[in-house]
């Protein structure tokens, strides 16, 4: 899908503010602006506050990249995403976890260290799999949706599973032609039952109306 390049703008500031901000990150929609459009530091943003914001430009733009976009979803782009957003963060960016994690706010245990690997070869492959047997964007959302709630109960990395996750989830509906999904931190608490619930059917309704909207505003994009 060619996006017009102020919707890519708009689409690069809201999804870092919100993907950001259910992690808690306290910087605003408009100091988000300054960060990403205008390369400027609004006053009294702390360092991690930043490289969370900063980071997540560039893995986004890494997912966009049309190169990236033709490429079969593969575990280089997984990781490369990860270490791009959790550069100047952590030190096991771009590695899968080595100590057991959760969730905040949900009562499930994620796959043990020792399993990680394995299990994310067999997410991968699976969503690769599934792809190469539909071509009926109908089926798409709600194989995403599934897959998401998947990588987010495995929880395969120390920090930053959440943006990553929705990161990669956008990747999986641009790559398809579809718009994009921006989970609003507003509603965080909708979305975190999605996952706790494994509710993968009312999760992808949730994300058929988001993304018929979404592309309601692109069209606007384009009509300017």
């Amino acid at each position: 899908m060619k996006l017009p390049q102020e919707y890519i703008d708009d689409f690069f500031v809201r999804m870092s503010h919100h993907s950001s901000a259910i992690e808690n990150n306290t910087i605003s929609l408009p100091e988000t602006v300054s960060i990403i459009l205008h390369n400027t530091v609004p006053n009294k943003v702390s360092l991690r506050e930043l490289y969370e914001i900063d980071n997540h430009r560039y893995a986004m733009a890494f997912l966009l990249d049309p190169d990236t976009l033709e490429r079969e979803f593969t575990m280089d782009i997984l990781l490369e995403t990860h270490s791009l957003l959790m550069n100047r963060l952590h030190h096991e960016r771009g590695k899968f976890k080595t100590e057991v994690n959760d969730v905040k706010g949900a009562e499930f245990e994620t796959t043990k260290p020792s399993e990680t690997s394995l299990t994310m070869e067999q997410w991968v492959d699976n969503i690769s799999y599934r792809m190469a047997l539909t071509n009926i964007k109908e089926d798409i959302i709600p194989l995403v949706c599934e897959s998401h709630i998947e990588f987010e109960r495995i929880h395969p990395f120390a920090d930053g599973n959440g943006r990553v996750g929705r990161l990669i989830m956008n990747y999986l509906l641009l790559k398809n032609d579809l718009a994009p999904l921006i989970i609003e931190k507003e509603e965080k608490e909708r979305y975190i039952f999605f996952l706790s619930t494994q509710d993968a059917e009312g999760f992808s309704r949730y994300a058929e109306k988001k993304i018929e909207k979404e592309m309601k505003r692109i069209c606007s994009f384009r009509g300017k």
